[in-house]
């Protein structure tokens, strides 16, 4: 396994640590770095031969209200888009070849509900997720049987990931849906390990992980 960061280098490493067996390693990947992606592949190549599942759970965004068209300039807004759409297409298209070879691959898009109901921490942010779950729907199409690609869709997940965003707000928002509870990175995790273990006949669709909270 390989366990790629951008600036959570000490972060990554501890899980390397933490993981059963060996040849496990981490490897800075930045969603901007398009000759580092190339780079990347060339190495689990050389070291691998195959690779038999991709992960793209990397991203950004900062909290804009949608109405806020000044703050959320063209250049804010690509910014955003190429983060969360940009950079996981670049890494896909990448390591591509090698899932291929393995048969059996799988590419699990770490999506969002925002991709479908327009609400989140930005316009851009809402819009670069419907675009990953669109290029989910493509690439299935385009590379069965040998490799599958799904989108798993959590609500909002008991993180830092969007800066000021408090816990107590995570919970007011769970209690309004019927299970009542905050999605936790385990949820998404656990999501993630059934898109390869069971969901074998899945590609190309949402695994929507929000405690109901579309409904």
């Amino acid at each position: 396994m390989v366990v790629g960061y951008h600036r959570g280098r000490e972060r990554a490493e501890t899980l390397v640590a933490q993981l059963r067996g060996k040849g496990h390693a981490a490897a800075a990947i930045a969603l901007d770095d398009v000759a580092g992606h190339e780079a990347l592949a060339q190495s689990l190549q050389s070291d691998f031969g195959k690779l038999d599942l991709l992960v793209n759970s990397a991203g950004y965004t900062q909290r804009v209200p949608h109405a806020d068209l000044e703050t959320m300039d063209p250049a804010l807004f690509n910014e955003i888009l190429s983060a969360n759409v940009g950079g996981p297409f670049s890494v896909t298209r990448s390591l591509l070849p090698l899932l291929r070879r393995s048969g059996d691959g799988l590419v699990v898009n770490v999506s969002s509900v925002s991709a479908f109901t327009g609400s989140g921490s930005n316009l851009a942010y809402c819009a670069a997720k419907a675009a990953l779950d669109t290029l989910t729907m493509s690439l299935a199409r385009a590379f069965g049987p040998q490799v599958r690609f799904l989108s798993v869709s959590p609500a909002a997940v008991d993180t830092d990931f969007v800066s000021g965003r408090s816990r107590e707000e995570l919970q007011q928002k769970a209690a309004q849906t019927p299970l009542g509870r905050v999605v936790t990175p385990d949820d998404v995790a656990r999501a993630v390990v059934a898109c390869a273990t069971h969901l074998k006949t899945a590609t190309g669709t949402r695994i929507v992980i929000d405690g109901g909270h579309t409904l």
